[in-house]
């Protein structure tokens, strides 16, 4: 079983208020950089991340992979919107238009990588019935089945990217929505 963690960097900036959401699409391999580089300019970055364990050669090393590889979500203000443009790891800006669905989409899944469940990312969001967990470590979430067997998986959608993290959950534990 892969360990979850999740890194958040939200650094306070004084215009909180004023701070939207945007999806940074980065360039291959750059999302980490884009971070640093959000603390460097100042705006808070979030980049939710896993750990991944690999043998080589009679060690072992652990790696922290983005959970959505390519997407690194930021907020921010006409000025740093402008900075994390210009930088050299930014390929697209996409803005959030819908603010409060996508900040409640993010939060459900960096709940579940603090809880240290197994999570993966699936790649389309599949049609199913959207449940709520009634018990257990991620009791309260909402998401959408995607298949029912034992463990149930259950997706955590982040409907803007068009990506989801899937999580299994014991299936006596869902209730229909």
């Amino acid at each position: 079983m892969v360990e979850l963690t999740e890194v958040m960097d939200d650094v306070e900036a004084p215009q909180d208020a004023e701070l939207d959401w945007y999806v940074a699409h980065v360039r291959p391999r750059c999302e980490k950089k884009l971070v640093e580089h959000g603390k460097i300019y100042n705006f808070p970055t979030t980049l939710p991340t896993y750990s991944s364990t690999k043998k080589y050669r009679g060690k072992v090393v652990t790696f922290q992979k983005p959970l959505f590889p390519g997407y690194v979500f930021l907020r921010l203000n006409c000025k740093t919107r402008q900075v994390a443009v210009q930088s050299n790891y930014v390929a697209n800006m996409l803005e959030v238009p819908d603010q409060e669905e996508f900040k409640e989409q993010l939060n459900d899944i960096l709940f579940a990588l603090d809880q240290q469940v197994e999570i993966r990312v699936e790649p389309t969001i599949g049609v199913g019935n959207r449940v709520i967990v009634r018990s257990g470590p991620l009791q309260g979430q909402e998401g959408w089945v995607e298949e029912r067997f034992g463990m149930t998986t259950i997706l955590l959608r982040l409907d803007f990217i068009g990506q989801a993290a899937a999580v299994k959950v014991e299936a006596d534990t869902l209730e229909l929505i």
